[in-house]
Order: structure tokens, then sequence, then C-alpha cells
């Protein structure tokens, strides 16, 4: 059974053209040496080969990979916040391979931001698709946070204008449509976005205060 979704937010990987550097967790050597020829094999980079995550926050710090692969029997709660807390501020995609899960440590993985998760999966051959599915939920994940993100902003933008539009209509006695074309022209003038030109306003009103 094969499980993939999207991991956490930041920024998209380059494009599928860059040869990727990995760094592989397993505790097992027989089933590491199985992931590692798949890697090899795939023309991926092998950064360096790990026999557990304890500390790993730490060496995605220091080695900087673009993807991280995990194969391991049942991943534990221990493991899933260790890989949690390895791309929380630098997020990144994971591979997971898994002799043995249930829903529950599957849910638990992709919210820590597992991108792709296989159970009973592990071939040499699948090593390469699943590391793909990875990177390509990662994307597009990321591409999708980035939308909703700049949705957010535009509202949050919109809201602070109209604001600045209030503050201004009641200090300088303008109608609405005046108003706005004040801060239009302020923010050509000044060379910045209409909403940073009506923050600038509704926080020098507040400091008047």
């Amino acid at each position: 059974m094969e499980v993939a979704a999207p991991g956490s937010q930041s920024t998209p990987l380059a494009p599928v053209t860059k040869t990727l550097s990995v760094l592989l967790i397993d505790d097992n050597p027989a089933r590491a040496d199985i992931v590692e020829t798949g890697l090899r094999n795939a023309g991926y980079i092998l950064l360096a080969r790990l026999d557990g995550t304890h500390d790993l926050p730490a060496r995605v710090s220091a080695l900087r990979p673009d993807v991280i692969v995990v194969s391991i029997d049942s991943p534990s709660r221990d493991s899933i916040e260790d890989m949690r807390r390895s791309t929380e501020q630098q997020p990144r995609p994971i591979a997971l391979f898994a002799d043995r899960s249930d829903p529950a440590t599957i849910a638990a993985a992709m919210e820590a931001g597992v991108s792709a998760y296989v159970v009973k999966g592990l071939a040499e051959d699948r090593v390469r698709s699943v590391v793909d599915v990875a990177v390509a939920h990662f994307n597009c994940y990321h591409s999708m946070r980035e939308e909703l993100d700049r949705a957010r902003l535009s509202l949050v933008e919109r809201k602070m204008v109209d604001r600045a539009k209030g503050l201004l209509m009641e200090q300088k006695g303008l109608a609405e449509e005046a108003a706005y074309r004040l801060l239009r022209k302020l923010a050509m003038d000044q060379n910045k976005r209409i909403g940073e030109v009506a923050q600038d306003i509704v926080t020098y009103v507040k400091v008047l205060k």
C-alpha cells in the first residue's frame, strides 16, 4: 500500500533536472543497503546514512539534504517527532518506507511533514519513483500554501486599506474615492504597495493618539 500526501510549507525544490542530495535513515543495515543501492542507481547524491532519527534536526541543519529518506520497521512517536522537528524550520520532502503501520501512525507522519509513505513496498527499483512522488507532493503543497498565503495577505491588505481610507476621510474630510486616490498617489510617490502605505498611516495615527 502506498500513501502519499503533501508535506510541510517551504521553498520548492529546483527543477527535476537538478541532482538531488539525500539523507538516508535506517537502523537495519541489510534494508539500508537496498535503499542506498536504489538511490545511487537513480542518480541521487547520498550525503550520509544514519542509523536513527536521534539528533536529526542538527544533522539536517548541518548536511542540508534536498530530500530525507527513512526506512523503518514501524515509526514510533519519537521518530515521528524527530522528523517533524527536523523540517519545522527547514521544510523538505520526506519519503518514508515502513514494514508495518496503521492509519493513526500514517496520519501522524503526514502531519509531521512526510510527503510519501509506503508500507511493505521497499524494493531497489521503487526507490526513485517514491522519492519523485515525495518531491512532487512537497512542491505541489508548497505552491498551494503560497497561493493561500497570498490570498490571506491580499485580504489583510484590503482591510488595512479600508482602515486607512476611513482615517483619511475622518481626518481630512475626504470622500471615500478621494481618500483612495490619495492612498494610491502616496504609494506611487513612495514606490510602495498601497497596503504598505495604508499600514504606515494606521500606525502613524495610533502613535498620535
